[in-house]
């Protein structure tokens, strides 16, 4: 594919896929490839190629004589990060915020312990220096900053499990964090109290204590929704 076709397909599927997950093609929906390709000025083809992308997130199925059926939420493909990322974006989002976070609240804690029995010295002096880069970036509004860190962090833990179903989720947690902080779903600075929490679990980590990193993880995550309580409610 040219770049300047690479260029059209993604025009494409940026419009499509917030467009389905928005609710704006409800289930049932059927989109004609044919029309698709008028209205976006496109060949049959560019069209083609974004429809493939989305029936490999399960939104859309595509039949000869019929067309390309939206498919019902339940067999979309919830935990690929660019669903996630247009879900973010539509009117859903706050519930789509809490869905994400009490899966986080559910997850995270079992890693975090796994990750103080697990982890190498290399992961451990890794957490730590995003622990430090979450404080320094914690004040003055620094919130890109702040989740350069915050998500590398959620990142080594969830590898440092050593379970690989655990690791894959990464990219999910990383989304939802951006989605937090790309949509104003955060304070203007970060609580401090969750901050603190980052070190402390940094520091059970590396100590290999792993009663106090799934405490303090599960903290995190009841701190994280009281957030959204407040901001997304």
């Amino acid at each position: 594919m040219t770049a300047q076709a690479r260029g059209l397909h993604a025009r494409v599927l940026e419009s499509l896929g917030p467009a389905i997950t928005g609710g704006e093609y409800p289930p049932g929906s059927v989109l004609r490839t044919d029309e698709l390709a008028q209205r976006f000025e496109v060949s049959r083809s560019v069209v083609r190629e974004a429809v493939r992308v989305l029936e490999s997130m399960h939104l859309v199925e595509s039949r000869r004589r019929v067309g390309v059926t939206v498919l019902p939420t339940a067999e979309w493909n919830v935990y690929d990060p660019q669903v996630i990322r247009w879900r973010l974006a539509g009117a859903d989002r706050p519930r789509q915020l809490r869905s994400l976070t009490v899966l986080r609240s559910a997850i995270e804690p079992a890693a975090a312990g796994l990750a103080a029995q697990h982890a190498t010295p290399e992961q451990c002096a890794a957490l730590t220096e995003c622990a430090l880069g979450m404080v320094a970036t914690s004040r003055g509004q620094q919130l890109e900053g702040y989740l350069f860190h915050d998500v590398n962090f959620h990142r080594i833990v969830l590898n440092a499990s050593g379970n690989e179903m655990f690791a894959r989720l990464g990219d999910v947690v990383a989304e939802v964090l951006a989605g937090r902080t790309h949509h104003q779903v955060m304070f203007e600075d970060p609580d401090p109290a969750a901050v603190t929490l980052h070190v402390r679990l940094a520091e059970a980590v590396r100590e290999g204590d792993a009663a106090a990193a799934e405490a303090i993880t599960r903290e995190i995550a009841v701190g994280a929704l009281h957030e959204l309580d407040i901001l997304a409610p």
